[in-house]
């Protein structure tokens, strides 16, 4: 049995002193949709309980799909590469980036460097930037890390997940296929049409369901919506869950559900693979966490 843990949209709170020269730009309207909303519900110990919890269930590994930061200046993406050396080993957690991590130009590759040791494939040298997608196996499981994050205009929240990516993700998943392994994509965006409005929506999306439906996968994580779904695509082989989860950092009473988390079962080999999806979920006024769904995928 391997357990697979899942969590996205982290977004690193308090929002850290941000310069005015970093605001001037797309950040101005970030910073302010912080102090007039997110401010209010990402925020607290709400995180903290939530690594707790999921360290009481003692997952073999964890995902992260992305938006680790909320403007990507430079100091949260120090603090976001603080926090991800203490959450755990590097071997044990894999990281996809999200819109939020790619805000304006050049904070990608600042974030990817920043936090290389987690979204880097098995044997590439430390010392090179992160290539997407990357490939990670542990145990039975094949996790394939995809990154549809980039610069966007302000008002626009959009992925991209194009040609050049969508090759080596499908030859990834092929060889992955052959092994016998259990592939899991790792990938910020739903790649669903309709699961996002336009303006956030994923560009790729009928690229993305064509390889799904040549090589096939297991599962899919997302983030991005901070919404708690399940959708099916078309593989190869069956029916592929694709699987989102709330926000980390949520708080209760606002728009979206409160922080949650999945934990994945996997069991069995392949052809005959058994997945069991807990989707744990802050509840009361305590704050505490619970046991919201549990149901086979």
């Amino acid at each position: 049995m391997f357990k697979l843990a899942h969590i996205s949209d982290v977004h690193l709170g308090p929002l850290p002193a941000i310069t005015m020269r970093e605001l001037m730009s797309k950040r101005i309207t970030g910073y302010v949709n912080w102090q007039r909303n997110r401010k209010k519900h990402l925020f607290g110990d709400t995180l903290t309980r939530l690594i707790e919890h999921i360290r009481a269930q003692a997952p073999d590994h964890l995902a992260i799909t992305g938006d680790l930061v909320n403007l990507a200046a430079r100091t949260e993406i120090d603090k976001a590469q603080m926090w991800l050396e203490n959450l755990g080993d590097p071997q044990e957690i894999s990281v996809v980036p999200g819109n939020h991590d790619a805000y304006v130009p050049r904070a990608l590759s600042r974030s990817l460097k920043a936090w290389r040791p987690f979204l880097t494939a098995d044997g590439a040298p430390l010392s090179e930037t992160p290539q997407f997608p990357y490939l990670r196996v542990r145990g039975p499981v094949a996790l394939i890390g995809c990154s549809t994050a980039h610069a966007t205009p302000p008002f626009s929240a959009n992925g991209t997940f194009g040609p050049n990516q969508a090759e080596r993700t499908r030859q990834l998943l092929k060889e992955a296929g052959e092994r016998g392994l259990f592939r899991v994509v790792l990938i910020h965006h739903p790649p669903v049409r309709g699961a996002a409005s336009n303006y956030k929506r994923m560009t790729g999306i009928r690229r993305f369901g064509k390889m799904l439906r040549e090589v096939g996968a297991e599962l899919v994580l997302h983030g991005h919506t901070h919404l708690n779904t399940v959708y099916h695509l078309e593989g190869r082989d069956g029916p592929v869950p694709v699987v989102g989860i709330a926000s980390a950092s949520q708080g209760q009473g606002g728009r979206k559900p409160p922080a949650g988390y999945n934990l994945f079962s996997i069991s069995g080999e392949a052809g005959n693979w058994q997945l069991t999806r807990e989707r744990f979920a802050m509840e009361g006024d305590d704050g505490a966490f619970i046991l919201a769904q549990s149901d086979k995928l």
